[in-house]
């Protein structure tokens, strides 16, 4: 059995989306990634509806059994805060409407998820999605290996992770670093 898992990180100008299918052996597969476009000189309620049609448009299409999307963060740029917040919003609603669960993950947590480490680079990202991924190159731009990156972070997250002999490097560090923040 498989789960289709759509990583979605949220923006107003670029909203990186990655959908992943993760098989019984806990390996992922590609299925689809994309970045999703507005322009700063349309209107707000142009933007967020261009950007939630496309979502619903890849919802229908390729029916994901979860959405695993990026938690809003705080930033010294309030307005680009806002632009995120307000995709999220729409994405939750979306949720809501197909009756898909929601699941929110912190940048730090991706981070550590796929590189092992909760202050790797993007670079350092993108490189891990593409060598976890079997992908021959780096999903640019960066919202769109992020996406990715989201989805792969809710994969290994699932419980049956830690039952698999199969476990990466990288799965194995997200293990062990839960299992010690669950002991303190």
């Amino acid at each position: 059995m498989t789960t289709r898992i759509l990583g979605i990180d949220p923006g107003l100008t670029r909203c990186g989306i990655g959908l992943i299918e993760l098989g019984s052996s806990r390996k992922v597969s590609l299925v689809a990634v994309d970045t999703y476009r507005s322009m700063p000189s349309e209107e707000l309620t142009v933007r967020v509806g261009r950007i939630g049609l496309q979502i619903e448009q890849l919802i229908e299409a390729e029916k994901p059994q979860v959405i695993a999307i990026e938690r809003v963060f705080s930033q010294q740029n309030v307005s680009t805060v806002m632009g995120t917040a307000q995709i999220s919003g729409a994405v939750l609603m979306l949720a809501h409407k197909h009756s898909i669960p929601v699941v929110m993950y912190t940048p730090t947590q991706v981070k550590a998820a796929v590189t092992g480490s909760g202050r790797a680079a993007k670079d350092q990202v993108g490189f891990m999605v593409a060598k976890i991924l079997g992908l021959s190159e780096i999903p640019k731009p960066a919202d769109a290996a992020d996406s990715l990156a989201i989805a792969i972070c809710h994969a290994w997250r699932t419980p049956a992770a830690s039952d698999s002999p199969n476990l990466t490097k990288a799965q194995k560090a997200w293990l062990d670093a839960e299992r010690a923040a669950k002991t303190k």
